[in-house]
């Protein structure tokens, strides 16, 4: 890695889980590694001590606040830090803080950049008013092409502003070959599957109305003469793993339970809530369900799941459909539709081990290739460096 030694202040809400967060780690240990300092503002988190411990420096401000007095504070305090601790750059990758850091940067003169990490909904003026510090950014960088189309949808943005760079995965965190049996046991210990689950699939998505645990529910339906308790033929016996937690949607969880009660395919069903250790539950795995409802920026799981060699079968929208190649890396079925959900899952159940093994290796071949955390990186400290050098 090329030299950098520039000092990043990075702001983003608050440090818990999901694709700004992880990202905003990532790019503080690139930035670190390369010989520079990197800063992040934020309200804290469950991440704040693996900046810390990646070489950042963790500065805590209300960011996360939509109030326009805390606002327009949290502008001065930006504008104190930048000048406090000399930084080169700043970087936003939410709304509020996009307009803290937008006014910093103006008042400053430093170079301003956005991440947008999602797409969001724009009604009415007030809201596509606050949504258009994402807009403002010397440099904004859309997460996937799906995203930048849709940047570039509202207006505002010339091509020569938009960067887009792909989410990264860690390659060497998601590697099959790194995760051992033990792992995996310990990892699904707790999960109750049994001796025989039969053929493995996982989900791992936070209980959502959007990530289509109901279509996956009424897929399962539709499988489980076939491959339910009890069932005969070929291939019977299909367990599927829903892994992540309610986080305050544990009504939507009730009635997803009494849907798979009403279906009949509660004994199929696992609800396991958040896993620690996330390689070794793919590595669990036969392939890997995304049916989101909704279409997402870019979508992660397809790419985790990629890089451990499991096929997926993801919804036909959104980001899936640049990180999952159909028929050759996984499958893609209509959004909300489970009979094409169902078909697909029985696909990949039939088909021999030796041909979903070559689909799953050539899903981490595409992930190492096009999704890699260092991949995003390196495509991040080249916007850092261009913006520094038109200063200049």
């Amino acid at each position: 890695m090329n030299r950098f030694e520039k000092t990043i202040l990075q702001v983003v809400p608050r440090l818990n889980t999901g694709g700004a967060e992880r990202t905003t780690l990532e790019i503080a240990d690139a930035v670190v590694r390369a010989g520079g300092r990197a800063l992040v503002a934020c309200e804290g988190g469950r991440l704040a001590k693996d900046i810390e411990y990646a070489g950042g420096e963790i500065l805590r401000l209300p960011v996360a606040s939509k109030n326009p007095l805390t606002i327009w504070l949290n502008a001065g305090a930006l504008a104190a830090i930048i000048k406090r601790e000399k930084v080169d750059l700043i970087h936003a990758r939410s709304r509020a803080p996009a307009w803290s850091a937008f006014a910093a940067a103006r008042r400053t003169r430093i170079p301003f950049v956005t991440t947008y990490h999602g797409v969001y909904s724009a009604t009415g003026k007030v809201k596509r008013l606050y949504n258009s510090s994402m807009l403002r950014g010397d440099r904004v960088i859309a997460n996937s092409r799906f995203t930048a189309e849709r940047v570039m949808d509202l207006g505002g943005v010339e091509p020569s502003r938009l960067a887009v760079i792909p989410r990264g995965v860690d390659i060497d965190l998601f590697d099959p070959k790194k995760v051992s049996q033990d792992r995996i046991n310990q990892a699904t210990a707790g999960w109750g599957l049994g001796e025989n689950p039969g053929f493995r699939l996982l989900m791992p998505a936070r209980i959502s109305a959007w990530k289509g645990h109901e279509t996956a529910i009424a897929a399962l339906a539709r499988l489980k003469g076939r491959f339910g308790p009890g069932a005969t033929g070929q291939g019977a016996g299909l367990t599927l793993v829903f892994c992540g937690g309610a986080q305050g949607s544990e009504a939507l969880e009730k009635r997803l339970r009494a849907a798979s009660d009403e279906s009949g395919v509660r004994a199929m069903i696992h609800f396991v809530g958040d896993c620690a250790d996330m390689p070794a539950a793919y590595a669990w795995a036969d392939a890997v369900l995304s049916p989101s409802t909704e279409p997402e920026a870019f979508g992660r799981v397809a790419v985790e799941a990629g890089a451990m060699e499991k096929p997926v079968i993801a919804s036909r929208h959104g980001g899936a459909r640049e990180t999952v190649v159909d028929r050759e890396t996984g499958y893609l079925a209509a959004p909300g539709d489970a009979k094409a959900l169902a078909a697909a899952i029985e696909q990949v159940m039939v088909m021999p081990a030796a041909a979903r093994r070559v689909m799953g290796e050539k899903a981490r071949e595409r992930a190492s290739s096009l999704f890699s955390s260092a991949a995003m990186c390196d495509a991040t400290l080249g916007v850092y460096r261009s913006l520094l050098s038109e200063q200049a």
